[in-house]
């Protein structure tokens, strides 16, 4: 077992931080921002439904159903950012629009704010990140050990098979989900459920009312393995190769944050392709930021870290997928190797 000790010095670092970003004002609530993209975000979801409405049982769904997974996306986005309290002040404000996106992808809202809430306390933390906590994945090498079975198979050979896994995360979030709320595991679990029911009794209603079985079939397949790959594209490059903590080693809120995060560099069209998760290490620092501000956060907290020695990674997007797939083929390594004596 690693053990650190925390100085002083360190703890007091991101004090002096969070000084300099408050001073500036990037913590202020950015109503119009949110006002518009929420508008806008309801406003293509419209347009979706008037589309599918109108082309009827046609296979031009299937357009159809890329476009409603890449909307939902983006509606996810927004729950995100009201679950850590970036839209308003209130939390129970937050809650309000974030169980309203959460009813429109289909995933539990409180279950998702609580899981989330576990992975931002303990980054890529083996035993406290919910986060690489996955059956069919592993992020560290003793994890591809403890593998059995068919999930072993997959974690031997699982940077190849990264990308065509994301097809599930969809659906697999909202298997989650329905768990969470059967099993009682969330706050407010009878609302959570008449919203989950609402959710799918709406969407399948819709789809085989319609469209014939078959192309309802095939809508829903792409729709929700379009939306399991990009939403899986859109968290991958956050941590997925970076360090780990050890077991017991003690670093202070700015290192634990910083030296566990990736942010991807790139311009605005990034921003708005990843849902402002690409300024990842400023989103931990400040959860509550609201996402415009992260952009300009970042200046201030990169040349923070330079002047401290904390290093501070940031990469492409296809360098940050390149980095993720690479960790995945390294870990699975012990597994491929012959087995002694064979």
């Amino acid at each position: 077992m690693t053990t650190s000790s925390v100085s002083p010095a360190q703890s007091s670092d991101f004090a002096e931080l969070s000084r300099q970003v408050k001073h500036v004002g990037l913590l202020e609530r950015r109503y119009g921002y949110y006002a518009v993209r929420i508008t806008a975000n309801l406003l293509l979801f419209a347009a979706g439904v008037l589309a599918f409405v109108l082309l009827g049982d046609s296979w031009w769904q299937l357009l159809t159903a890329a476009f409603f997974a890449v909307v939902l996306v983006q509606f996810a986005f927004v729950g995100h950012d009201a679950g850590h309290r970036q839209i308003f002040w209130s939390r129970r404000t937050n809650d309000v629009v974030g169980r309203a996106h959460g009813a429109l992808t289909g995933i539990s809202y409180r279950w998702w704010v609580g899981k989330h809430n576990r992975h931002h306390a303990n980054p890529n933390h083996e035993d406290d990140d919910p986060d690489i906590d996955i059956p069919a994945l592993a992020f560290s090498q003793d994890q591809a050990r403890r593998k059995r079975g068919v999930f072993r198979w997959v974690a031997k050979h699982q940077a190849v098979l990264f990308f065509p896994l994301l097809l599930t995360e969809a659906v697999m979030l909202r298997i989650a989900s329905v768990q969470a709320v059967l099993r009682r595991e969330v706050a407010s679990a009878r609302s959570e459920a008449v919203l989950l029911g609402a959710h799918i009794v709406g969407y399948l209603t819709a789809v085989f009312l319609v469209l014939s079985p078959l192309k309802a079939v095939l809508f829903i397949a792409v729709h929700q393995g379009l939306m399991g790959v990009y939403l899986g594209c859109a968290f991958a490059p956050n941590h997925k190769g970076m360090p780990m903590p050890a077991r017991g080693e003690k670093l202070d809120f700015l290192r634990k944050q910083v030296t566990t995060s990736r942010n991807v560099a790139g311009g605005r069209w990034v921003d708005f392709l990843l849902g402002g998760l690409n300024h990842q290490i400023e989103h931990h620092l400040f959860p509550t930021m609201p996402r415009p501000n992260l952009r300009r956060a970042r200046a201030i907290v990169r040349d923070f870290c330079d002047r401290h020695g904390i290093e501070y990674v940031q990469c492409g997007l296809i360098r940050s997928y390149a980095w993720v797939l690479h960790h995945l083929h390294a870990v699975g390594a012990p597994l491929r190797q012959p087995a002694a004596g064979g």
